[in-house]
């Protein structure tokens, strides 16, 4: 074959798939609205859209009670904290003082987690 029959039937080969694939994309008329519809919007609309329900706290119950005693138990380890730190002031380190706050720290994340989706 000769350069022009080549570079013609390239073209032709390369343009064959877009006027191919343009007729699928041409908008259709709704006939229940008698509204132009966009390509592919009828065809969504024939397939139903299933979700699975959302997973949230509501399948659990909290535990009342051991929320309060954990409240409790956060506050008069905040209230013994602050006095730990007067102690520091004065240049005497509290043993425990470490071990409050990490406490502290498991109490608060727990109930933050307890409360909070």
């Amino acid at each position: 074959m000769n350069a022009p029959a080549i570079s013609l039937l390239t073209v032709v080969l390369i343009l064959l798939p877009l006027a191919s694939g343009s007729q699928d994309a041409s908008p259709t008329v709704d006939q229940t609205r008698g509204q132009i519809q966009p390509p592919g919007r009828i065809e969504v609309a024939n397939h139903q859209l299933n979700l699975d329900p959302p997973i949230g706290p509501h399948g659990q119950r909290l535990d009342a009670l051991k929320l309060h005693q954990e409240a409790d138990e956060l506050s008069s380890l905040a209230q013994s904290v602050s006095a730990g730190i007067t102690q520091l002031n004065q240049g005497k380190l509290p043993k425990d003082l470490g071990n409050k706050l990490k406490r502290i720290e498991k109490l608060s994340k727990h109930l933050h987690g307890e409360i909070t989706p």
